[in-house]
């Protein structure tokens, strides 16, 4: 059996912390994984600037509330998923997920929670387990799967390449250099043929 499995942000939707920087104006949240490969310092830093701001879980909340997917991604997961199973492997949290997965079509998603004060403040962040990425492909592969993933991140890399096939998909030019092995999509309809050829392998 075939499972695919894809990274949220940035694959599907928009980035969130990227959206909210534009919402807020703080430009120092649009630093995103595609430029910080050290997931706890990336977020240690983000909560230092809720606190400082004065921002609480229901304003990313807010703005979360506004997003769309991506232009096609909603199409290109219909597509796929008609194909073979597909789960989604993100680094973001519950809290913010819910309303993009509704508007997904709500595939199965593996992905984080955040600690949250009585008054919304957010305070930490509770993995689902260290290396959750690399780890879920493992599991898959355990009990005989087949894995295809993709993603455009630093922190998807360990599951693309633990993966029996995988590729980057609109992933920026310094990790695309620094893995010219891994196939570089920019576009659905090349993910989608690669994973149709995967599905029939």
């Amino acid at each position: 059996m075939h499972v695919v499995c894809l990274d949220l942000e940035g694959v599907l939707v928009p980035e969130i912390w990227i959206e909210f920087s534009k919402a807020t104006g703080l430009d120092e949240l649009k630093i995103t994984t595609r430029d910080e490969p050290d997931y706890d310092k990336l977020m240690r830093f983000r909560i230092g600037v809720l606190a400082r701001e004065g921002l609480k879980l229901a304003d990313i909340q807010r703005v979360i509330g506004g997003m769309d997917p991506l232009p096609g991604a909603r199409a290109f997961m219909d597509e796929l998923r008609s194909l073979t199973q597909v789960i989604i492997l993100s680094d973001t949290f519950t809290q913010f997920a819910a309303p993009l997965m509704a508007k997904l079509g709500y595939p199965t998603l593996f992905c984080n929670e955040l600690v949250a004060g009585p008054d919304g403040t957010v305070t930490g962040y509770s993995l689902r387990q260290s290396d959750g990425k690399r780890k879920a492909v493992e599991a898959l592969k355990s009990i005989n799967m087949r894995v295809m993933a993709a993603g455009d991140s630093y922190n998807d890399l360990a599951m693309i390449l633990k993966a029996d096939a995988g590729a980057l998909f609109r992933a920026p030019a310094s990790i695309k250099a620094q893995h010219p092995a891994l196939p570089a999509c920019e576009e659905y309809a090349e993910l989608l043929s690669r994973a149709r050829d995967f599905v029939r392998s």
